[in-house]
């Protein structure tokens, strides 16, 4: 089952590094603000857009299996379609723990795959909201 009770959602923010799958360079888009406020609060945000060079001063990487550095969770700011793809990639790396889906965004059938393979779910939750509601 996915994450849904705030505790579990409070422990999930306690972790640092997070992949952006989808960050944005541009401002005003969500793939760009939210990842910004999380940087802005802390967090190591990493950047995965193959079409992007650099957000936020930092490297955007091609693909989660190109990211160098440690990922506790991976944020999906991609169409729901594309979830399964970026989940198999998830867990083909040995230290994703979870795998968070923006607001709109879920794939049931995905996130059976990733808790079957020993990662944690939030689907359809923004972590803006959710960091702004439990850590602020």
């Amino acid at each position: 089952m996915p994450v849904e009770s705030d505790e579990e959602l409070a422990e999930i923010l306690d972790y640092e590094t997070i992949a952006v799958v989808g960050c944005s360079n541009t401002p005003g888009k969500e793939a760009h603000e939210i990842p910004k406020y999380l940087r802005d609060h802390g967090y190591d945000v990493i950047p995965v857009n193959p079409f992007a060079e650099e957000i936020f001063g930092r490297a955007a990487y091609d693909s989660l299996a190109d990211v160098e550095e440690e990922i506790d969770i991976v944020d999906v700011f991609r169409p729901s379609d594309e979830v399964a793809g970026i989940v198999d990639a998830a867990i083909e790396r040995d230290d994703v723990k979870v795998v968070w889906t923006q607001l709109g965004i879920r794939d049931d059938d995905a996130a059976k795959n990733a808790e079957d393979a020993g990662l944690r779910v939030v689907q359809d939750k923004c972590m803006k909201v959710e960091h702004q509601r439990l850590k602020a």
